[in-house]
């Protein structure tokens, strides 16, 4: 900084740095302290743990005096939502999609000590080295700690689809690689190839199948929408520096009139558990009001991660109350989770494509509702059967009997 600094410059800085310190720093705590008692499943916070305003001001505000005299915002922030998350050196690790006011998103590393609240961003965003074929957005990172001993980040990349060059809306999405050993040097990879038209919502299996690396793919048809392709599916390469899917099973297919009839996809990579590998997806239907995403757990076999075992009926978390309100509304969305080394599980998932939450859990639970609740029936007789069934069980005994 050079020459006088104006009082109202350093009084409007003092004034940003004290709210954010504050945000950043603000303890959370679970929702059932002060309101609802919950589920029984899982715990929602209170706060968001990521939010625009969570950007540091170095990265939005130029605070030299003389080259922006009023302490304008020069670089915007519009939201921080579908991170991807870690457990790293007992640090909790969300890779956040920081999307600008241009709609233009990054990859951008914010940690925690406590998982729930104190999340600050690393100095500088992820530095992804474009393929040939440049990237137009990134986002929506899955973070996966492989057996091959390097952390692989799925992301998908954007591109402007060139067959159709007068659409300004048409679009292509793929699946972009990039792998670390320290998450703040990456390698950029060719992205995966398949026989889809297009791919989202990829995610890396983190043990070897077969000798091979296993993927969890999503293909469709369109941008936008999956067309006739039929759900979640799995694949097989043999390396993931040529990543390429020849063939891909359907491990979790779509059904009408379910929580996932338009589309659905995996979140962060599945869990190993005694009982087998647990999922946490997101489900999408259709609404009056547009597009409703919803998360939802299943369960596959312990040899086999591409068999479904258990899968109970309905959603496991959908939007509730403010999480409805944002860019996308009525939209929860999840690709990361960590499950430390006392079996809790932090569930981080995006509201209405705007802001970053949690909800915790620990592996014991979600395995009693994984294993427990009934399955969806496919009709409402079947709805009414099982909630008899339950209000039987409930009942008290005979004492005639």
């Amino acid at each position: 900084m050079n020459g006088n600094v104006p009082a109202e410059f350093n009084e409007r800085l003092a004034r940003l740095r004290r709210e954010h310190d504050a945000l950043l720093s603000r303890e959370n705590a679970p929702v059932s302290r002060n309101g609802p008692a919950g589920n029984g499943i899982y715990e929602r916070w209170t706060y968001p743990v990521l939010t625009r305003d969570h950007v540091p001001l170095e990265w939005r505000y130029d605070l030299d005096p003389q080259r922006n005299p009023f302490l304008m915002e020069r670089i915007g922030v519009n939201g921080t939502f579908n991170a991807g998350a870690l457990l790293w050196q007992d640090r909790y690790l969300l890779a956040a999609r920081v999307e600008g006011k241009d709609r233009k998103s990054y990859i951008a590393i914010a940690e925690s000590p406590s998982g729930v609240d104190n999340f600050r961003f690393w100095p500088r965003p992820v530095d992804l080295t474009e393929t040939a074929d440049p990237d137009t957005n990134v986002y929506d990172m899955r973070l996966t700690r492989h057996a091959d001993g390097h952390v692989y980040g799925l992301f998908c990349t954007e591109r402007k689809d060139p067959s159709r060059p007068r659409d300004p809306t048409a679009a292509v999405a793929r699946c972009g690689i990039a792998r670390t050993d320290d998450l703040v040097h990456w390698e950029r990879l060719p992205d995966l190839v398949t026989t889809a038209g297009q791919q989202r919502n990829v995610v890396l299996h983190p043990e070897f199948v077969d000798g091979q690396y296993a993927l969890y793919t999503r293909p469709q048809d369109g941008f936008i929408e999956v067309g006739g392709a039929g759900g979640i599916c799995w694949g097989l390469t043999a390396s993931m520096e040529a990543a390429d899917v020849s063939r891909e099973i359907l491990v979790d297919p779509r059904v009408y009139h379910t929580v996932s009839e338009a589309k659905n996809g995996q979140g962060p990579p599945p869990l190993k558990t005694a009982s087998g590998w647990l999922h946490l997806a997101h489900g999408v239907r259709h609404t009056a009001a547009g597009l409703r995403y919803v998360l939802y757990l299943f369960l596959t076999d312990p040899e086999r991660p591409w068999e479904v075992t258990h899968k109970p009926g309905g959603y496991l978390l959908a939007p509730l109350g403010p999480e409805r309100i944002g860019d996308v509304s009525n939209v929860v969305f999840s690709n990361g989770w960590i499950c430390n080394d006392r079996g809790q599980v932090f569930i981080y998932y995006a509201s209405s494509d705007t802001r970053m939450h949690v909800a915790t859990s620990t592996i014991e639970r979600l395995l009693d509702y994984c294993l427990n609740t009934p399955p969806d029936g496919l009709r409402s007789a079947a709805s009414v059967a099982a909630v008899n069934r339950l209000i039987q069980m409930n009942e008290p005994p005979d004492p005639e009997r």
